[in-house]
């Protein structure tokens, strides 16, 4: 250790001989043995002395180590140890940046945990399309923490007017990745797509935009020559649209039937909750010509599938089904 008056800038520039060069009030120039030079701070605390490095020469002028020095001493004043500081400052740091996933990491993750409780792929592939085509473009790129009110809108107000259903749905579903990353820490808790109390208050109810469209019933009376031309058709996707219409299910529900829910001892199709709409399971009486209808469908060995589809393994599509249904309506 050398020196006992305060560095100039050009001692710091030519010193070259290795060791430590004092500025006062514990600022030391170290030079090594390999010509690098750097600044220290030295101070006791606790009875215990301490070294705490302040950077080099290349970053920190003299100027800088001493305003940098100071502040440590200010620390030391307040019994804070500098050191234990900056270690905590540094692991927030680190904290912080793992907690710093995108709006797009944190929608695929929620889809990731929920898509088991989805009835079938098809929703998971209108999560991910709509947050493709109206989310990911405006904020996917963006920290999930960042993600306010104005963006939310900047992807909602092109579509809520033009698309209001598709637009309500994309709300709800950046409302419950936003939810998802507030309970794991990545966001606060308020969310600025929730709609009551808050964008209900900037947007036009879904109500106001657009009144529902439902799907056109067949009239009553056109049935009977309709299931009759469906029934000479013999395609597995007739007989599935056959049972849909005998038992007033869902497409979804029809499609995934498997012959373990089917009962005919006890005349019950089951339909389990994840694939019905209310999520309650239901339990379907099975008339004579639904089970003449069912045992005329020879299982598909390693299917599970009451109607398998081209893939094995899989049932028929919806696409399928929507597809036989306009032909036979043509």
């Amino acid at each position: 250790m050398r020196g006992t008056k305060k560095l100039t800038p050009k001692q710091v520039s030519n010193l070259k001989e290795p060791g430590r060069y004092s500025d006062g009030d514990g600022l030391y120039l170290q030079v090594s043995k390999w010509g690098t030079k750097s600044w220290l701070f030295r101070y006791m605390l606790n009875g215990r002395a301490r070294h705490m490095g302040l950077g080099d020469v290349r970053t920190f002028s003299l100027k800088e180590a001493r305003e940098r020095a100071r502040a440590a001493r200010q620390l030391v004043a307040n019994r804070i140890d500098p050191l234990d500081q900056r270690q905590k400052a540094r692991t927030s740091e680190r904290l912080e940046a793992a907690r710093a996933i995108s709006f797009r990491t944190a929608a695929e993750r929620y889809i990731a945990a929920h898509k088991a409780g989805w009835r079938n792929a098809k929703h998971r592939a209108q999560w991910e399309s709509t947050l493709s085509a109206h989310v990911f473009p405006i904020f996917g790129g963006l920290p999930v923490a960042a993600i306010d009110t104005a963006l939310v809108l900047k992807a909602l107000e092109p579509i809520w007017m033009k698309t209001p259903e598709t637009a309500s749905r994309v709300r709800g579903r950046i409302e419950s990745i936003l939810d998802w990353a507030a309970v794991r820490g990545y966001r606060g808790s308020e969310n600025p797509a929730r709609w009551k109390g808050h964008l209900q208050k900037t947007l036009p109810a879904r109500s106001k935009v657009s009144k529902v469209q439902h799907h056109r019933a067949m009239p009553y009376p056109a049935l009977p020559e309709f299931m009759v031309r469906l029934r000479a058709n013999g395609s597995i996707a007739a007989k599935a649209l056959e049972l849909l219409i005998l038992t007033g299910t869902r497409t979804g529900e029809v499609i995934y039937a498997r012959w373990g829910e089917i009962d005919f001892a006890d005349k019950t199709w089951t339909i389990p909750r994840e694939r019905t709409k209310t999520e309650r399971e239901h339990r379907v009486p099975l008339t004579d010509w639904m089970i003449h209808l069912l045992k005329r469908r020879p299982s598909e060995r390693g299917n599970p599938f009451v109607f398998p589809g081209v893939k094995r393994g899989r049932p028929i599509s919806d696409r399928t089904m929507f597809d036989l249904l306009r032909a036979m309506k043509g």
